[in-house]
């Protein structure tokens, strides 16, 4: 009998193609999700991946192993948003803080949903641009994009890769083509400012010599969004937003360093209290799902 729990470090490799990736996913070792994958094959008698140079690739078995496993995770989600439901004493205001860029694009469809399924609680969203300190109880949940969450007794999990990079609008492709290659952006205007992504921006604009090819700046981020998409020109934005965009083309790849994620958070005194366990857990459910889309 195999452990349960294998398998969601088996779809973790399925998906990122390497144990490496897999790990950093899960925040595991790598030596962790590579034993666990030996014990569920030693488990179940079958060889689930072919072990290359250039990572983990499913064999045939696993490939028709995959949906069940996927399925599993699906009801195992099910079950924990079921029972969040059930709870007694899941009422009451709850706080969430999380940039603008996220709360007027992604979180507006989820809270929804969430009002709809647990009509007892209130949701106050913070979108200030400024991390909140949820030690201080400036805050319940937060929802951050940061390489490593910062800040005393926070718990949480990583939900998503989400590097920062180029974008610009289809109008704005279609006008004056998409630059390929770093040489290419000098030929480009950009959109500048984003609140607190400015300075990291900014540096990365200083390195290429590009800062005078900033002709617009917005004091935050969703500021950026909105001057892409009037095709004003390129400008950095959250990939786990971006590539959902429809409107908007990524012109290059992040760099290879940004190990940006998107975080749902919590402070550790809290994560127990029914009504803040019910929210991350609808949080968790559908920002999963939305990354696997």
């Amino acid at each position: 009998m195999f452990d349960w729990n294998d398998l969601k470090y088996f779809l973790a490799v399925a998906e990122s193609g390497s144990t490496l990736a897999a790990a950093q996913a899960l925040r595991v070792s790598q030596t962790t999700v590579a034993r666990r994958i030996a014990a569920l094959e030693a488990a179940t008698g079958v060889t689930l991946f072919e072990r290359r140079q250039a990572g983990y690739a499913l064999t045939p078995v696993g490939e028709a192993m995959l949906a069940s496993a996927a399925g599993v995770r699906d009801a195992a989600l099910r079950f924990e948003e079921g029972a969040g439901a059930r709870s007694r004493d899941a009422g009451g205001m709850v706080s969430i803080t999380a940039m603008e860029i996220f709360a007027v694009t992604l979180l507006p469809p989820i809270l929804r949903d969430l009002r709809a399924a647990h009509p007892g609680i209130h949701i106050h969203l913070d979108t200030s641009d400024e991390p909140r300190d949820l030690a201080a109880g400036q805050a319940d949940i937060a929802i951050r994009s940061s390489k490593q969450p910062a800040g005393a007794g926070l718990v949480g999990r990583r939900i998503a890769d989400n590097p920062w990079t180029l974008y610009s609008s289809r109008a704005y492709a279609d006008l004056h083509g998409i630059p390929h290659s770093r040489e290419q952006l000098a030929m480009h205007p950009f959109i500048g400012g984003g609140g607190p992504v400015w300075e990291p921006y900014r540096a990365w604009l200083r390195q290429y010599r590009l800062e005078e090819a900033v002709v617009m700046q917005y004091d935050s981020a969703s500021g950026l969004l909105a001057g892409v998409r009037s095709g004003m020109g390129l400008t950095i934005l959250p990939s786990f937003l971006a590539d959902r965009e429809p409107d908007l083309i990524r012109c290059i790849p992040p760099r290879d360093d940004d190990t940006t994620g998107l975080w749902l958070l919590t402070h550790e005194r809290l994560r127990h209290v029914p009504r803040i366990r019910v929210v991350l857990d609808f949080l968790a459910g559908a920002l999963t799902r939305l990354a696997r889309n």
